[in-house]
């Protein structure tokens, strides 16, 4: 990929119909995008293409339901107890008052976030977009974007960063919004400095790059220290995890590892990750937060005392973890400004 995507243009006639057809296949059908590019005979990029062009052109409406209701003590405990501007708990349960599943939840947290996303960014924004999958459940859950440039954060998973759906979220974000996405196609984590340096310098990494420092509104996955639950743990070595266990690292943001009381690390990865530094991230205007989950409690808790977040799209489980605790401090940054939001 050797630029920005820019934004959809009206397709001609046919292709509004061929939009249709697969839109169809996908939604309906439940389809996935290789089947549907095997039989129009088509890359599974331009499917996505596509299917992006029928709800941006209103052929598809997607209308999120969350089955959940908002926790307001406990939204209300955090935005106090951490001086956030947006805070939002929910309660998902299935029938009978059942936990949903963990990737259900993740993808009612990302539906939450999608509507927030869509009522706080206005036009002239620069949207942030780091990889994750809660982050890549609100590109696929979001449907009203004003006009902005969607930039991507940081590199991906080192199983998934060469597949389109490393990228997904913030095209599909651009589209709907009829911006311009500048994804990264990387992987967060590379082996060592020079790599990392190559990387950096491809021309459309570097345009993404370049852009970081515009990003006024971001929204992050945070991961805890375990397997599956941060991109750059499963990045790593067995003994450059523990080593970093030792060290006091419990959460994960944007590839930059913090301990318990939300201080920044000096992990000496900065070299080998692809991400935006911390130094430009704690000068976003707007950082949101989102993950939720007893395993990510901890991590959360220690995100939201860093003083990094102007918001958290979090589950009851997780809250009620994180206000049973004493509130830590002595994080990397704190924004006493930001109590003023709803």
């Amino acid at each position: 990929m050797g630029r920005a995507h820019d934004a959809l243009h009206p397709p001609a006639a046919t292709d509004v119909l061929l939009a249709a057809t697969i839109a169809r296949r996908f939604y309906l059908d439940n389809q996935s995008k290789t089947e549907i590019a095997d039989e129009f005979r088509l890359s599974r990029f331009k499917v996505a293409r596509m299917l992006e062009a029928a709800v941006a052109l209103g052929i598809v409406r997607i209308d999120i339901t969350v089955p959940a209701k908002i926790d307001a003590e406990c939204s209300l405990a955090l935005r106090e107890r951490y001086g956030l501007r947006y805070a939002t708990v929910i309660d998902v349960c299935a029938e009978g008052g059942a936990a949903y599943s963990e990737p259900e939840m993740i993808r009612w947290l990302g539906a939450v976030a999608a509507r927030l996303v869509s009522d706080v960014v206005d036009e002239g924004d620069v949207l942030g977009l780091a990889w994750g999958r809660s982050v890549d459940a609100l590109g696929k859950a979001i449907t009203k974007l004003a006009t902005c440039e969607v930039v991507q954060l940081t590199g991906t998973h080192p199983n998934h960063w060469a597949s389109e759906e490393s990228i997904e979220s913030v095209c599909r974000a651009a589209a709907v919004g009829g911006g311009t996405a500048y994804p990264i196609v990387a992987p967060l984590v590379v082996p060592n400095a020079l790599t990392g340096s190559i990387v950096a310098k491809q021309p459309a990494i570097a345009a993404t790059v370049a852009r970081y420092d515009r990003v006024t509104k971001a929204v992050v996955e945070i991961g805890a220290w375990s397997p599956t639950l941060s991109t750059v743990y499963d990045a790593l070595t067995g003994p450059e995890r523990l080593g970093y266990r030792q060290l006091g690292v419990v959460a994960e943001v944007c590839g930059h590892l913090l301990d318990a009381r939300g201080r920044a690390l000096p992990a000496g990865l900065h070299e080998r990750v692809i991400s935006i530094e911390m130094a430009k991230l704690q000068k976003i205007p707007e950082v949101i937060g989102v993950a939720g989950g007893a395993d990510k409690a901890e991590a959360i808790g220690a995100v939201l005392a860093s003083g990094l977040l102007s918001g958290i799209v979090t589950d009851l489980t997780a809250a009620r973890r994180i206000l049973s605790g004493p509130p830590e401090r002595g994080g990397v940054l704190t924004r006493p400004d930001r109590k003023d939001g709803v």
